[in-house]
């Protein structure tokens, strides 16, 4: 599952937005709760996987999925190739039919990367700023000439900005504080007029900026912007303006800025696949109509700054209770004082454990899902007596760049979309103990898992009859579940039901449910490993949502819609 902002927009400023829920939302602190126990190990050898949706089975399988060997499944890198490929191949060896392009088994996405070419200059008079330290693009194709600077103003106090005639033809550059993060996105705080503007103040994200963004290039209109946006370091206001930048005001004019930068657009190294396969149904009337089930094959991949593994799965715990989502925020003493005890506790009873750690390995994000979706497809195509309608399972590539894969396939669907009666998707079901922080109340209160606990969202957004199909499934299948709709909330901060694929299926009023376990201090994290994954919970997840698939499959009717279907185009708020 993406970050809470990720979903703002595809294309601004993204690298400042997948960090901004540090600054702008808090989390309930962190109960203290005794950590479940493990005895599972770093390490699991693969066993024969059986036709029943078992523990031993999802274990056998997020090992593999989950390894470090997959270097964390980032879209377009070889670890997503070789995760796609695992996939595939199973979906084969269970007879299920090819429903990707060309009669394969994968819808390819146009995944690309934009870069800053190398040769690009920005300068300040005759001192040429330095990429990535001093200055990167954070939207569009900054124009190429030579421009007066001004000063745009401080986004955040309060105090006057540019008018259009102080802007025109001009390099705008505008200070940021903290509280001003949220006027970078509204257009019209800008004047028109301007040749670009540029932010000061964000320094924090550069590293992230400088990145290379990664879009799918379907050839549907894009996002645009008035102007394009560069990003300058703090240390550059001095060379820009001869005043002393502590007291510049709006419209004070600075020096020349020549910008002669190239933006490059290139597919990515490694083709980045929804894997998409049927299970034909056995009704001739309904075998047309299908139930997909899904989930997202892809993570974050890994970076160059190993950390010690036990330490910070401590720390996050404690300090950061839902991970990513509580980004950058730091231990107070109290919490300091249980962190050093608690880490001593450990390395005494475990004293050759320490390891660096650098890989996101998304055992539970969403290894788990997209394993479960395996054993639910083995299950099923094993039945003698197949569900009436058709099951379409597709595994989503770049649900964590924003929906990517999901929103490819119910654009350019390989099946008619029409056909899809119900969509039930699966992301992170391998959790939910009581020891999880799983989310927030609406109000700011923190949610705990426990033996029974699994969140459900949207399941009632479209219709009423797949909510209650669900409800009644677990009722009276004995499933036992007990489910928490708190996180699906309307006006809920967190906006879970706008952030993962389902979404891309409910904006054509094709009615879902989401089913997860919720968040915890591992998500997003080098922490998320098999090791920590509670397989029972997760086999009893797979099982009912096997049942609810195929109660819907055999409906003698579509499930019903009976509320608002949302506009495909438009934005989505919980």
């Amino acid at each position: 599952m993406p970050p809470a902002t990720m979903r703002l927009s595809r294309f601004l400023l993204p690298g400042l937005f997948v960090l901004l829920p540090a600054l702008l939302t808090a989390q309930a602190p962190a109960e203290v709760v005794p950590a479940p126990a493990t005895s599972l190990p770093l390490k699991h050898a693969p066993q024969p996987t059986a036709a029943a949706i078992t523990a031993a089975d999802l274990m056998t399988r997020l090992y593999i999925f989950a390894d470090d060997s997959m270097m964390g499944r980032e879209a377009g890198t070889l670890g997503n190739l070789k995760g796609t490929d695992y996939i595939a191949a199973e979906v084969k060896r269970m007879g299920l039919l090819p429903a990707g392009d060309n009669g394969g088994y994968f819808q390819t996405l146009p995944y690309k990367t934009r870069a800053v070419a190398r040769s690009s200059v920005v300068a300040i008079g005759a001192a040429n700023l330095s990429y990535g330290s001093e200055w990167v693009v954070s939207l569009g194709t900054p124009p190429k000439g030579t421009f007066p600077i001004a000063f745009g103003g401080t986004l955040g106090d309060g105090s006057p900005r540019i008018d259009a005639a102080q802007a025109a033809g001009k390099l705008v550059v505008y200070r940021v504080l903290p509280s001003g993060m949220a006027l970078i996105r509204d257009s019209s705080a800008f004047p028109a007029g301007a040749a670009a503007f540029g932010f000061v103040g964000l320094d924090p994200f550069m590293a992230g900026f400088a990145q290379p963004i990664t879009f799918v290039d379907d050839k549907k209109p894009q996002p645009t912007t008035r102007l394009p946006i560069l990003t300058f370091a703090q240390s550059t206001l001095a060379k820009m303006f001869d005043a002393d930048v502590a007291t510049l005001t709006a419209g004070t004019d600075g020096h020349a800025a020549t910008l002669n930068v190239t933006i490059t657009t290139e597919p990515v190294a490694f083709p980045a696949r929804n894997v998409v396969a049927i299970l034909p149904g056995s009704d001739a009337r309904l075998k047309g109509e299908y139930v997909a089930v899904g989930a997202h094959n892809d993570h974050i991949g890994f970076n160059h700054r190993p950390v010690d593994h036990d330490s910070i799965r401590i720390y996050n715990h404690i300090a950061r209770p839902a991970g990513a989502e509580d980004g950058g925020k730091q231990a107070n003493a109290a919490q300091q004082t249980e962190i050093n005890t608690q880490l001593a506790a450990w390395r005494s009873a475990h004293p050759n454990s320490a390891r660096a750690d650098s890989i996101s390995n998304g055992a539970d994000d969403d290894g788990s899902g997209s394993v479960t979706v395996l054993e639910i497809a083995e299950h099923l195509a094993s039945l003698p007596t197949k569900p009436k309608r058709s099951m379409l399972f597709v595994w989503h590539v770049g649900e964590e760049k924003g929906l990517l894969g999901s929103a490819f396939f119910t654009d350019h669907p390989t099946v008619s979309r029409d056909s899809i009666v119900a969509q039930l998707n699966i992301d992170m079901v391998g959790r939910g103990d009581a020891w999880d922080v799983t989310g927030q109340s609406k109000d700011g209160g923190a949610l705990h898992g426990g033996a029974n606990y699994l969140q459900l969202i949207g399941s009632r957004r479209l219709s009423t009859e797949l909510g209650d199909l669900a409800e009644s499934v677990n009722r009276d299948g004995a499933f036992g579940f007990t489910f928490d709709y708190a996180m699906d909330a309307n006006g809920h901060p967190q906006n879970i039901y706008c952030r993962s694929d389902h979404y891309t299926y409910a904006r054509y009023g094709i009615p879902i449910v989401f089913f997860t376990t919720g968040g915890h201090s591992d998500y997003h994290q080098v922490t998320d490993e098999p090791q920590y994954i509670d397989y029972p919970h997760m086999a009893r997840v797979g099982n009912l949502i096997a049942s609810i698939a195929m109660h819907a499959a055999d409906l003698d009717h579509r499930i019903v819609v009976d509320k608002p279907k949302p506009d495909p185009a438009g934005s989505c708020r919980q």
